[in-house]
């Protein structure tokens, strides 16, 4: 444990004993929620992304140290367990380094090498690399054994040459060297395969293309491999120039670690073939498939934080409140689904009206929805943005005009995952005689009231924030996935009488057994008066209440502070806050000027820290306050309802749907995303796109081009741009070619290059 502590120290720049005591509490059971907000004394304040780095670490060091001992065990099993080796097993510092050590000693199929090794030619194999100045033809006379199935010289040579070829593919500290090589000077060379040019005309891009391995970004790098699991890209993993050099330089290097170079005796020229032979045959195979697999998970890593930071900015957008709302699910021919929910998102009513293609039943539509808006007394309307969201978009518009006197708004929503939460069974059992339709109309009203709330009913791969989230690790998407929705909701707080058992489920310390108790005892026994009440729910135990409780709210409890998120364990603090104060909890709480004139030194003792004392009268300021920014709508401009309205240099307000690597895509209103390059984020250079944007942000755009037919759109954040230079500098491109160039790039170089993929590939990502 030592050694795998100092590491995650050393790593996260922390001190030992924060990570120690931080090992025992995951150990004992607690969650990364509440040791980031009630363990702040045991830790060291350390916070929520740090905590959770730490526990990724720990698991992966586990897992090392795991294997490390199986790996002793079965070489020693062997025989063959030396000190020497010992020691370099306990010192390999990943599962990379680890296996090779263990190479030699694994246990594999009968090699060629093998099969020679047991026809006795081992002492050949040895007695030529120890020295070369003896004829390979002579020494091998006398291997010859027919009995062993050595026919001839020639046989007897072949065997010697497969024993050292395997032993160079064996040895592990040159494997390193040659691995790391490769990682920082090779290039993944693509091609496009002969006769897929039209089939994968959306990997344009990357017909003739070539990049430092190390350097390719991870959206690149995820279109490369889509494009050869599609059969469209061959990808080659090279070193500069490598096509007119006479000699691989890995050659070289596998000969210098030997000590074999041409000096004209005997045995060199044997050697030498025998190198070039383990490098193109075992050596480069190897590392060819490891490194594009390096290249594979650094993308998938990047990629899956992406969508994790995209999820995160989804779920902590500004909630519109305790309204009334109208839930719209556009559709044409089959029509627009319409649901109505009340302030706590039950719902209240629901029709079908068919304003579109083929019935165009406009002014009944209208008079259907101004209906139910006054029946219960609706304030907002949530539109969805798919099919015929832009018609449904103007019809709620129509009806806002005739009806002034409503005082409605309205806003377009990502309806993404709608469809899924339709079609679930927690929908079936909340809705059972409800059509799936509108069901959706119901999720995109409640979306619109609290996103939070609303999208943890939905699997977090299903709401499609990500970029290339079908490429990469699906175990690994989820875990970090279910992480961040947790981290959400647990910053903003469950009110324990409102909360589905999803979103209870999501609450530290609660299972989904435990969070259906929850809304058992509820349906049984009424809401909940106060926090303590928590305790009669069967399997409520000390430890899931204590982990939950500061988490949960119950609003109009006798005690203030169970809306709060003072966890019951410092209510005796607030107590003593109280006797200090010489003031009642229910005028001191909320008094944000009074509380921070007092010293937070005055209340820390042993039982309460100088941290955790700082939170609660941070907390008493501004009782269950909640992160999430204020409400605020986007106006899409009247009359640009698909890609042939816009026009060049025009002006449009939007909403950020989606952040990548590479830029942002903004719902402009035309039913295609348009995408806002890395370069054209701010007037300065931008090195995540996550400094300037994030998703749900609504931003001014300038339109810079557009393409109706291929449904692209090229926009800018910067509104001094001119799309006549943005033309100008595109056809410059492509009249330069697509072949990059096969050399190390610069951040700048890489951030103007980015664009033409980006353009490319929208469509997929689109898909």
């Amino acid at each position: 444990m030592s050694l795998i502590s100092q590491r995650i120290a050393n790593e996260l720049a922390v001190k030992e004993s924060q990570v120690l005591s931080t090992i025992e509490l995951l150990d004992d059971g607690a969650t990364v929620p509440f040791i980031a907000r009630y363990r702040k004394e045991i830790t060291g304040g350390l916070d929520d992304i740090q905590l959770r780095q730490l526990e990724e670490r720990l698991a992966y060091l586990r897992e090392l140290d795991d294997r490390r001992v199986t790996i002793l065990k079965s070489i020693e099993e062997q025989g063959k367990l030396s000190d020497e080796l010992k020691q370099s097993i306990a010192m390999a510092e990943t599962k990379t380094s680890l296996e090779d050590i263990y190479l030699p000693y694994k246990k594999k199929r009968r090699t060629k090498a093998q099969i020679a090794r047991e026809a006795g030619l081992e002492p050949l194999a040895k007695t030529l690399l120890a020295d070369a100045s003896q004829s390979p033809e002579e020494i091998a006379a006398g291997f010859v054994d027919k009995d062993k199935g050595v026919e001839h010289v020639t046989a007897a040579l072949d065997g010697a040459r497969q024993i050292l070829m395997e032993e160079f593919a064996e040895e592990a500290s040159l494997l390193g060297e040659l691995r790391e090589y490769l990682w920082q000077g090779g290039i993944v060379v693509s091609n496009v395969v002969k006769g897929k040019e039209q089939e994968g005309e959306k990997f344009a891009d990357y017909f003739e293309f070539s990049e430092a391995i190390e350097k390719i970004p991870s959206h690149r790098a995820l279109a490369l491999f889509r494009g050869r699991n599609e059969g469209v890209l061959a990808l080659n993993l090279k070193v500069v120039n490598e096509d007119e050099l006479e000699k691989h330089p890995c050659e070289s290097s596998i000969a210098s670690y030997f000590n074999i170079a041409d000096q004209g005796r005997p045995a060199d020229k044997w050697l030498l073939d025998t190198v070039r032979w383990a490098w193109k045959i075992k050596i480069f195979s190897h590392l060819d498939i490891e490194l594009k697999m390096r290249l594979k998970e650094i993308a998938e890593v990047e990629a899956i934080k992406v969508f994790a930071d995209n999820m995160r900015d989804l779920l902590l957008a500004a909630p519109a409140g305790a309204k009334a709302t109208m839930g719209l699910d556009p559709g044409i021919r089959t029509g627009v689904k319409v649901a109505v929910v009340g302030e706590t998102g039950q719902l209240l009513d629901y029709a079908t009206i068919y304003p579109h293609q083929p019935r165009k039943e406009w002014d009944q539509s209208i008079a259907v929805l101004a209906a139910l808006c006054k029946k219960h007394n609706v304030a907002l309307i949530s539109i969805g943005n798919g099919t015929a969201s832009r018609e449904t978009d103007k019809l709620t518009q129509d009806m806002m005009q005739r009806h002034s006197d409503l005082k409605l708004q309205k806003l377009v929503v990502s309806e993404a995952g709608a469809s899924v939460y339709s079609a679930s069974e927690l929908a079936s059992r909340e809705f059972p005689d409800l059509d799936v339709s509108i069901r959706g109309a119901v999720s995109i009203a409640r979306r619109l009231q609290d996103p939070l709330a609303e999208l943890v009913k939905i699997e977090p791969k299903a709401i499609g924030v990500g970029q290339y989230q079908h490429d990469v690790s699906q175990l690994q998407l989820s875990k970090k996935l279910d992480a961040v929705v947790e981290d959400c909701v647990n910053a903003v707080g469950v009110d324990i009488n409102m909360a589905s058992v999803p979103l209870l489920s999501q609450v530290a310390g609660l299972s989904q057994t435990l969070a259906e108790n929850i809304v058992s005892y509820r349906n049984d026994n009424g809401a909940f008066n106060n926090r303590k009440e928590l305790l009669k729910v069967p399997r409520m135990g000390p430890k899931a209440f204590e982990q939950s409780a500061g988490f949960l709210r119950v609003v109009g409890s006798d005690n203030p502070l169970d809306n709060s998120s003072v966890h019951p364990e410092t209510y005796a603090l607030v107590e003593k806050v109280m006797h200090y104060s010489q003031r009642d909890i229910r005028s001191l709480i909320g008094d944000e000027k009074y509380i921070k004139s007092l010293d937070p030194k005055n209340f820390s003792d042993e039982s309460f820290g100088l941290l955790t004392v700082i939170d609660v009268l941070k907390e008493l300021e501004k009782p269950g306050r909640d992160p999430r920014p204020e409400f605020k709508t986007a106006a899409f401009k009247e009359g640009v309802e698909e890609i042939k309205d816009l026009k060049p240099d025009m002006i449009l307000e939007g909403v950020i749907t989606n952040v990548t690597n590479f830029g942002a895509f903004v719902d402009i209103g035309v039913h295609q995303d348009g995408l806002v390059h890395i370069s054209m984020l701010a007037d300065k250079f931008v090195k995540d796109p996550r400094e300037v944007v994030k998703a749900g942000d609504v931003v001014k755009v300038k339109v810079l081009e557009f393409d109706a037919q291929r449904k692209r759109i090229a926009l800018s954040m910067r509104l001094s741009d001119d799309s006549r230079d943005y033309k100008s500098a595109t056809a410059e491109k492509k009249s330069a070619g697509v072949k990059k160039p096969a050399k190390k790039r610069t951040a700048d170089s890489n951030s103007s290059s980015n664009s033409a993929m980006a353009d490319a590939l929208l469509g997929a990502l689109k898909k």
